[in-house]
Formats: C-alpha cells, sequence, structure tokens
C-alpha cells in the first residue's frame, strides 16, 4: 500500500528564545523528513522565525488567541492544505489552546488532521476540560462525515496529557491514567476510530533524577479503515529519549531537546 503522507507530531515544551536549542529542534525535525508537523507549546515569535528560516521547504500556520502556548503547523510544499482554527475545543476557556485542523488532499482524497493540546492538571478541573475536548474531538467525526457524505478519513493527535486525576480530600477517589485511556479508547470506539499502537511505553519523562515517573501522555485516534506503515508491529514510532541507549543519554536529550518523545507516522493511501 503507498504512503499519502507522514507526520511528526511533538511537544517541544516552552519553544521560545535560546538560539541554540532551536537550532537542535529543528536539526531533529528536519532529520525526520515529515510531510506534515505540529509542534506544540510554541511560544513568541522568534521560534517561529527560525523555523521558517530553517525549514524553507514547507508552509507554517500557528493558532492565535490568549493562550500562551501556540501550536504551529508546518506542511511541505507540494501538498494541497487547508488550515483552521478551532476555537470550540478550548471548552469555553479562553485560556486553552485551540484545535488545528489541517484537510490535506492527496489524489483527490481529503484527510482531515486535527491537532490538540489539552489541558495538563491531575485535579477534577483539569481531568472535565481533558475530557470534554477529547469527547468533543472524537465527536467532531460526525461533522466531518457529514460534510464527507460518508466516512472521512479523520485523525486527532497530539499530548493529550492523560495522566489522570488525584483527588486529595477522599481516599480512593483517584483516577488512573489508564483509567482515563480506557474511556478514550471507548468513545473513540463509538464513533468507529482507534487509539494508535506505539512502539513505547512512554512518551513523556522528565529525567531520572525527578520524582515524576515517565508518563504516555501523547497519542494519536485514527478512523478504523485508515491504514499506517508498521515500525516493528506499531502503527506510531516514538523518536527521541526513547530511542537513547542509556539512562544518562536520556536524560542529556530531554535537556537539550525536550521532556515529549516526537511521534512520527505514515498514513497509508485509501482507495
Amino acid at each position: 500500500m503507498a504512503k499519502a503522507f507522514s507526520v511528526a507530531s511533538w511537544n517541544v515544551e516552552h519553544f521560545k528564545g535560546d538560539p541554540a536549542r532551536s537550532g537542535r529542534v529543528i536539526s531533529f525535525l528536519k532529520a525526520q523528513s515529515p510531510d506534515v508537523f505540529a509542534l506544540y507549546e510554541v511560544e513568541g515569535s522568534e521560534s517561529f522565525n527560525a523555523l521558517v528560516a530553517g525549514m524553507p521547504g514547507y508552509t507554517f500556520h500557528i493558532t492565535e488567541g490568549q493562550q500562551v502556548q501556540e501550536i504551529l503547523v508546518g506542511v511541505r510544499h507540494g501538498l494541497t492544505a487547508f488550515f483552521t482554527q478551532k476555537t470550540e475545543f478550548r471548552s469555553g476557556v479562553t485560556a486553552m489552546r485551540p484545535g488545528a485542523l489541517l484537510t490535506l488532499t492527496v489524489d483527490g482524497k481529503h484527510y482531515s488532521l486535527l491537532f490538540l493540546h489539552t489541558a495538563s492538571m491531575n485535579d477534577p478541573r483539569g481531568l472535565g476540560l481533558r475530557d470534554d475536548m477529547l469527547l468533543r474531538a472524537c465527536e467532531f467525526r460526525k461533522t466531518l462525515n457529514k460534510a464527507a457524505g460518508g466516512c472521512a478519513n479523520y485523525l486527532f493527535m497530539g499530548d493529550f496529557n492523560t495522566m489522570g486525576m488525584k483527588y486529595k480530600y477522599v481516599k480512593g477517589r483517584n483516577i488512573a491514567p489508564t483509567d482515563e485511556l480506557a474511556k478514550l479508547t471507548k468513545e473513540a470506539e463509538k464513533m468507529k476510530m482507534k487509539m494508535l499502537t506505539k512502539d513505547g511505553p512512554e512518551t513523556w519523562s522528565n529525567g531520572s533524577k525527578s520524582s515524576l515517573q515517565p508518563a504516555n501522555l501523547d497519542h494519536v485516534v485514527a478512523a478504523n479503515h485508515l491504514s499506517f506503515a508498521a515500525f516493528g508491529g506499531a502503527e506510531v514510532t516514538l523518536r527521541g529519549w526513547p530511542k537513547e541507549s542509556s539512562t544518562a543519554k536520556q536524560d542529556t536529550w530531554i535537556k537539550d531537546y525536550s521532556d515529549h518523545a516526537l511521534m512520527y507516522f505514515e498514513v497509508q493511501k485509501v482507495s
């Protein structure tokens, strides 16, 4: 089956200033050679300017609003694409990031990619915001199916911050991250969508000296009928710190680049 396009999705953690770090990030991103990429937590015009200068083969789009952290999307020249900012994924909170919707046309077929960066708190408010945003993302397929007059080629992805909930006032009321993911999986299944498999158990790490354990925060959800290239039996490969051969090298990579791994996958053409 032929490739339609490749995607890189990466939270670069407060991506601003620091020309040396910006150069490292851009070099690593270019090495993946994605047809489409999304960067989360882009802050300030310096990073945008650095990307434009460092990746001349791409067209760029960025979200705007009261939020500090933006989602920046790059599309390789030659691909037909339409970008839309989707404010409904703020869940009524103006400081939250909007969704970034990119529609690609490949060989006459439309593919809708929604990039999300959801609430990061592990308190009841944070869980509630995430749950609402991700439910909206699942149900958005109904809108896309209607527009397509059939079965839309729909994916949504990003840093979902699936960290569960800690309810400090009553013992035994915590919600584990695995339970939060299980609910998302069920909501996706209702819309005939699936969580893509990854070739590693965690996508985030604060390093070996942190009291926080590595976590599975970044995900890709896609319509069931879509197919993907295989990476060791998985549909998404994690690049960055999870691929480093030692704890020391992982710590260095996290310090130099980001606490999040880059997710890379390849969408196959639909018939």
